[in-house]
């Protein structure tokens, strides 16, 4: 019996021992596992936070117009400015804990495990938000131990680093609310039309229920769940003392109005401005050695909602129902600000941009450019050429060119610059490139902006050279302007993520790149276009527009078989248009012809109106001068066709028109002047 009770004592001796061996083996496993974990996660560092975040666009009064986002749409937003409802509703539902945890729930823990072991597999999670936050940042949603053991160790270094405060700013600037909005300031933009700090208990609850099933418990896919789940979150808070039970019951009873479609609609504002826009801060930030991908930017933009609404309901009245595309562009002439900009007729079609990517042949567009380098060469509004049919010789003699007319017409009489750009006349600006030479011609448009050519070819004299609208729409602003450099921009502001102003535009320094005389002169001949006293053998190109201005306009158009243009200023706002066939189909049907202009003068008479109409400023130096347009001499009544034109002081003619009638005074006056000799008709006088 004795031998019996030895043997028993001893075995449980050995196992005692072998437990305590056991247990101090554990125990070290553990430590050193604990250690290594620790050793390990100093070593690794602070996980990073970065996240990519949603840059936000502003117009030119500071109102949202839209956002650009990579792969996530998500606005960060500061804990301080997230509503505490939305935050005591998170915490509430999601890890009631989370302040007094290390970043594990060893309980939620226990239960999981169980009920996974039960069922075989990995069916429930038992998640703090720290695990959370770092599954958002790290990993994927798969259900697999691999995660889960990944997911501990990334939620082990965000508590070893980082704040409370810090960790629940992330989850909920990470946590997907559905929909395509990632954080809860893009999900309280899109169901509630408000920023997050302005949220309600009951619109806090609503959207604090969203993350478990973004499909599942979205009130705008099914309200029922919505609400049912609303209700756990509002109990779960008066339980947890958070909110009364009053609290409580008002926020049960309390409306709620979904806004997702405003938030949709704001998406559509002026898509096409908004990618120049993203280009130019791009090159920006690019300066300043910051990335534009990391998101987070709010950038304020020149746009003028009025203009571009403006700008969109022209096109949408005035396009053809076909395939014809359309570009438009407008601009502060004071600042070279991009007003509006419409870059086709639909984005979600085409987000090909026809403003800023599209290079055509701009026609007669660029004759203003071309006649800008004549003035300079001492060419006047009243200088006349012969405009007869013509064939210029050129490439030292090897090859010919005949320019024809739009309506294959001539005149059969000399006609002034004035006259010829009015009608639009072709052989004057051949024959006025001819005359100044290729090189003032390519220096003009250099300092405009232009492209250019080397080739010394009288075509390029009607604009066979290939610009895109933004760049013309620029040149012209810089006419507007008075000759004064304008260099077109479409931001005002970025800002960071951390509300740090990282540029701001400031005015350049004034640079004159055309003479303000000949810009002034060169805009008095550009009203022209609208006044049937220079129609000739050819309308004025602007007569079926005159009917409906109530402003003063200089402007131009072009032609070409497969391109329209149109644009004009007032001493205010430059726009310009362009209309044409993506793949080059010649223009044929009268309607795409004229679309151009129908937009141009829809969106002016629009964006100025109820404004005073604005007058050039006559600069010194010139001076306005009551001409015969036939003849280029001083008017008087016995020549009809008279127009005030503006002229430099030394250009003023001298002489009077004269049309003889033995019966009219001023006939005998011409004679008189026409009398040589100071002398001799003093002897008479």
């Amino acid at each position: 019996m004795r031998r019996q009770q030895y043997f028993k004592h001893k075995k449980r001796r050995i196992f005692s021992k072998k437990l305590g061996l056991f247990m101090i083996g554990l125990f070290c496993a553990v430590a050193v596992s604990l250690l290594s974990i620790r050793i390990y996660a100093q070593v690794a560092g602070a996980p990073p936070l970065t996240v990519p975040k949603a840059s936000i666009f502003l117009d030119s009064q500071n109102n949202p117009i839209g956002d650009r986002f990579t792969e996530e749409r998500r606005y960060w937003t500061e804990l301080k400015d997230i509503s505490p409802y939305l935050i005591d509703a998170t915490v509430a539902v999601e890890d009631k804990d989370f302040y007094e945890h290390g970043g594990f729930d060893y309980s939620r823990i226990a239960g999981a495990v169980l009920a996974d072991i039960k069922a075989g597999s990995k069916v429930q999670g038992a998640s703090t938000l720290t695990q959370q936050y770092a599954r958002n940042l790290y990993l994927t949603h798969e259900k697999s131990w691999n995660r889960k053991i990944n997911e501990a160790l990334y939620a082990y270094r965000l508590e070893l680093f980082y704040s409370k405060d810090e960790i629940l700013e992330g989850y909920l600037n990470t946590v997907y609310y559905g929909h395509g909005m990632y954080g809860v300031e893009a999900a309280s933009r899109y169901f509630y039309g408000k920023s997050a700090k302005d949220l309600t208990l009951a619109e806090a609850t609503m959207l604090a229920g969203v993350p478990k099933g973004p499909s599942y418990y979205s009130p705008l896919n099914n309200l029922e769940k919505a609400t049912n789940r609303q209700q756990v979150i509002l109990r779960l808070m008066n339980e947890q003392g958070i909110i009364t039970e009053d609290e409580k019951t008002r926020a049960i009873k309390e409306p709620l109005a979904f806004k997702s479609d405003e938030w949709i609609a704001t998406k559509s504002i002026a898509p096409y401005f908004l990618d120049v826009v993203w280009n130019e801060a791009s090159d920006i930030l690019e300066s300043k050695n910051l990335p534009i991908s990391g998101g987070g930017w709010t950038i304020q933009t020149t746009l003028n909602q009025a203009h571009q609404r403006a700008a969109e309901d022209a096109v949408k009245k005035n396009m053809p129902d076909n395939e014809l595309q359309v570009g438009f562009v407008s601009m502060d002439a004071h600042t070279g600000f991009v007003t509006a900009l419409v870059g086709g007729r639909d984005y979600s079609v085409s987000n090909y941009n026809r403003v800023t990517l599209g290079k055509r042949q701009p026609g007669s567009a660029i004759k203003p450019i071309l006649y800008a380098a004549a003035l300079e060469k001492g060419f006047n509004p009243m200088s006349f050429l012969d405009v007869s049919e013509t064939t210029f010789t050129y490439d030292s003699g090897r090859a010919n060119y005949t320019p024809q007319n739009i309506n294959k017409k001539y005149a059969d009489h000399e006609l002034s610059m004035a006259q010829a750009l009015a009608i639009s006349d072709n052989v004057y600006a051949v024959k006025t490139l001819d005359s100044i030479g290729y090189k003032p011609f390519r220096d003009m448009q250099k300092r405009l902006g232009l492209n250019y050519s080397e080739d010394e070819n009288p075509s390029i004299a009607l604009g066979t050279t290939e610009n895109s609208l933004y760049d013309l729409t620029n040149a012209y602003n810089i006419i507007a302007a008075g000759g004064e450099k304008r260099n077109a921009t479409t931001i005002l502001s970025i800002t960071d993520a951390k509300g740090n102003v990282v540029y701001k535009y400031e005015k350049p320094k004034a640079e004159q790149v055309l003479n303000e005389k000949d810009a002034f002169v060169l805009t008095q001949m550009m009203t022209g276009i609208f006044d049937p006293v220079y129609s000739d053998y050819s309308p004025a190109t602007g007569l079926s527009l005159r009917s409906r201005m109530t402003h003063t306009y200089a402007a131009k158009s072009g032609t070409t078989n497969s391109d329209q243009w149109m644009l004009g200023f007032t001493p205010s706002l430059t726009a310009g248009v362009w209309n044409g066939y993506d793949q080059g189909k010649t223009l044929s049907v009268k309607g795409d012809m004229a679309a151009s202009k129908q937009v141009w003068i829809d969106f002016m008479e629009t964006a100025l109106e109820g404004k005073a109409n604005e007058e050039f400023t006559i600069p010194n130096g010139v001076q306005p001068v009551s001409v015969d347009i036939n003849s280029g001499y001083l008017s008087t009544s016995a020549c009809p066709n008279q127009r005030v034109v503006y002229m430099k002081n030394e250009d003023v003619p001298t002489k009077k028109c004269s049309t003889f009638d033995f019966f009219e005074k001023d006939s005998w006056s011409n004679v008189w002047d026409m009398i040589p000799g100071e002398a001799f008709r003093s002897f008479w006088e």
